[in-house]
C-alpha cells in the first residue's frame, strides 16, 4: 500500500519566490498550512484559485454556498436542493477582478465574504465552529457547522509541480445546527441527521482539469462517519484526497481509487474501489451545471444519494452524500 508523509507542525505552503515549499507536501489531521501566499501579488496571477465551499444536509433539503476567487474572477454561488420534490434553486455570479468578495489568506484566519446584486455569503469562524450565512431572494440560509472537540480535518497538498498545486481541507460529518428558509418556509436541522461539509482550497492550478469527489456524513451503527473520496485530478502526484472519520478519528488512504460510471445515465449506481475501499453510490437525483463564458468554462454533474459497501471494517450503508463529475477550463 502507497504511504504519504503525515505533518504534524506548522508550515508555509510557499516559499518567498511563490513555488511550493516542498516541505510542505503530505497530509495532516488538522490545519497545520499557512497559505497566504496564494493569490497574494503577481506571482501566478490568472492560475492562483482559492475558495470555501460548504455543504449542509438536512432531511428535507441539500445546501451549498461558495465564495471563490480564481484569480481574475470571483465566482460566489448558492444552491438549494427539495430532497421531496427534487426542485433546485441555483443563484450563480461572477464579478470581475474579485470585486465583492474577501477570503482569508488561511483558514479559519477571517471571513470570507461575498457581496452582488442577488446574493450575500458570510462564513465567519465561531467559538463553536463556522457560522454560514447565506441569502437571496427565495432563500435564507444560517447554519453552524459544529466542530466537535478532537474531530480530525483532512488537511491534503497536491503537487503537479512547483509552480501548479493545491492545498486542499476535506472536512465532512460536521453537526449542522441551523435553519434554511425558502420561499418563506423554514426547515431546521435535526440532530444525528444534519450534516456540514466543508471544502477549502488554496492553490495554483493548471487551466484545465477534471475530477471526481464523494462524500458522505452521518450515523451507521452507532458511530458518526465522514466519508472523503476523490480522484484523477490527483492522479501521479503521489498524493490523495482519500480518508475516512469515524467518531472523530481519521484514517489516511493513499490508494487511487476506480470510479466507475456512466455519463450516459448519471442516475445509475456509482462504483468506486481501490485499496480498503469497495463502495457503491446510488443516486437519488442529479444537479447538472454547465458555464461557458470566454476562457472560463465548467461542466458539472453531481449526484446525491445514498453509499452503501465498506472502507476496510467500517460499514457505509445508508450514509447519505453526494458524488460529482466535474470538468474544469479556469
Amino acid at each position: 500500500m502507497p504511504q504519504e508523509r503525515e505533518i504534524t507542525e506548522a508550515v508555509d505552503l510557499t516559499l518567498g519566490n511563490g513555488r511550493l515549499n516542498p516541505a510542505a507536501v503530505g497530509w495532516t489531521r488538522s490545519p497545520l498550512h499557512r497559505t497566504d501566499g496564494v493569490g497574494h501579488g503577481r506571482v501566478g496571477w490568472g492560475r492562483n484559485k482559492r475558495w470555501e465551499y460548504w455543504a449542509v444536509t438536512f432531511e428535507t433539503h441539500v445546501a451549498a454556498v461558495v465564495v471563490s476567487d480564481i484569480g481574475y474572477a470571483a465566482v460566489p454561488s448558492l444552491f438549494v436542493l427539495d430532497r421531496r420534490s427534487g426542485e433546485q434553486i441555483s443563484v450563480d455570479a461572477i464579478s470581475p477582478l474579485g470585486r465583492g468578495t474577501s477570503l482569508p489568506g488561511t483558514l479559519d484566519r477571517g471571513p470570507a465574504r461575498a457581496r452582488t446584486k442577488h446574493l450575500a455569503i458570510d462564513i465567519v469562524a465561531t467559538p463553536d465552529g463556522t457560522r454560514l450565512r447565506a441569502r437571496s431572494k427565495r432563500v435564507d440560509l444560517d447554519v453552524i457547522a459544529h466542530l466537535v472537540p478532537g474531530h480530525d480535518r483532512l488537511g491534503v497538498v497536491v503537487p503537479w509541480s512547483d509552480r501548479l498545486f493545491q492545498y486542499t481541507v476535506k472536512d465532512p460529518a460536521r453537526p449542522a445546527v441551523g435553519r434554511v428558509i425558502v420561499d418563506g418556509t423554514a426547515y431546521r436541522t435535526a440532530d444525528g441527521t444534519s450534516w456540514a461539509t466543508l471544502d477549502h482550497g488554496r492553490g495554483r492550478w493548471p487551466y484545465a482539469v477534471s475530477w471526481n469527489w464523494g462524500s458522505g456524513s452521518g450515523i451507521v451503527g452507532g458511530r458518526t462517519i465522514g466519508l472523503q473520496l476523490g480522484g484523477r485530478w490527483t492522479d501521479g502526484t503521489g498524493s490523495t484526497e482519500n480518508a475516512v472519520i469515524v467518531d472523530g478519528w481519521l484514517t489516511k488512504i493513499s490508494d487511487d481509487l476506480r470510479w466507475q460510471y456512466s455519463p450516459e445515465d448519471w442516475m445509475s449506481p456509482w462504483r468506486i474501489d481501490g485499496g480498503p475501499v469497495a463502495l457503491t453510490f446510488h443516486p437519488e437525483h442529479v444537479r447538472e451545471s454547465v458555464t461557458q463564458l470566454g476562457v472560463l468554462a465548467s461542466r458539472t454533474h453531481q449526484c446525491f444519494g445514498t453509499w452503501r459497501g465498506r472502507v476496510g471494517e467500517v460499514g457505509v450503508d445508508g450514509l447519505f452524500g453526494w458524488v460529482e463529475d466535474v470538468h474544469q477550463r479556469w
